[in-house]
């Protein structure tokens, strides 16, 4: 949708092959998800039980929805448009939509295969959402200063394409600031856990110092 010609240093689907396959691979990949949930006997030797597999099902389709991923996508397409680009709340809803709530959902969907208590669950929901935002904040800030041989994708498309970013609002330092407070946060709402939580903060670390 943003019409990149790279992905991971790869020819993006659209480009290689067509629009209509693009479209078409995305909705097989979405819709696939939720044949291997429903029968999960065909990929996995353990699992969890019928009525969790249908919590997921449900948890998952509304992130990936018309109230989650998908009202994020349009809002973000809609932004070159929309007289809300200089709205730093309009922008935070954006990626929370958008990429927010499929990392959250990836998060709880863990916690609820185990069936652990709502109070942990509660807990890894802030969490993700924080690292998600992060994840994008970072993502703007790469776009600006990433090395498109490290990252496998162009650097400066969002200022050439005049994008809504975080850098565009607030600017690349108070950007990096941002990024690196919602790490902290996050890593903070789950210190409860202590070393169980270790892939997690492991996780939240990479978001704010990768390089791709």
């Amino acid at each position: 949708m943003d019409n990149d010609d790279l992905r991971r240093g790869l020819s993006t689907c659209h480009k290689k092959f067509s629009e209509a396959t693009a479209i078409l691979a995305g909705d097989a990949l979405l819709t696939h998800a939720f044949n291997i949930i429903s029968q999960p006997e065909q990929v996995f030797k353990i699992y969890p039980d019928t009525q969790t597999r249908i919590k997921l099902i449900s948890r998952i389709s509304w992130a990936a929805g018309i109230k989650g991923m998908v009202e994020g996508q349009m809002l973000d397409m809609q932004s070159y448009q929309s007289e809300q680009r200089d709205n730093l709340t309009h922008l935070k809803k954006i990626h929370a939509l958008k990429t927010g709530k499929m990392i959250t959902v990836s998060v709880e969907a863990g916690a609820i295969s185990v069936d652990a208590d709502t109070e942990t669950i509660e807990k890894l929901i802030i969490y993700a959402g924080k690292i998600g935002l992060a994840f994008q904040v970072a993502d703007d800030i790469l776009n600006i200063e990433g090395d498109p041989k490290i990252m496998g994708k162009a650097a400066g498309s969002d200022a050439l394409n005049d994008k809504m970013t975080f850098p565009a609002i607030i600017g690349l330092a108070e950007s990096k600031k941002y990024a690196k407070k919602l790490i902290d946060d996050a890593i903070e709402t789950i210190s409860q856990f202590d070393e169980k939580a270790v892939p997690l903060r492991a996780i939240a670390n990479y978001i704010i110092n990768r390089d791709h």
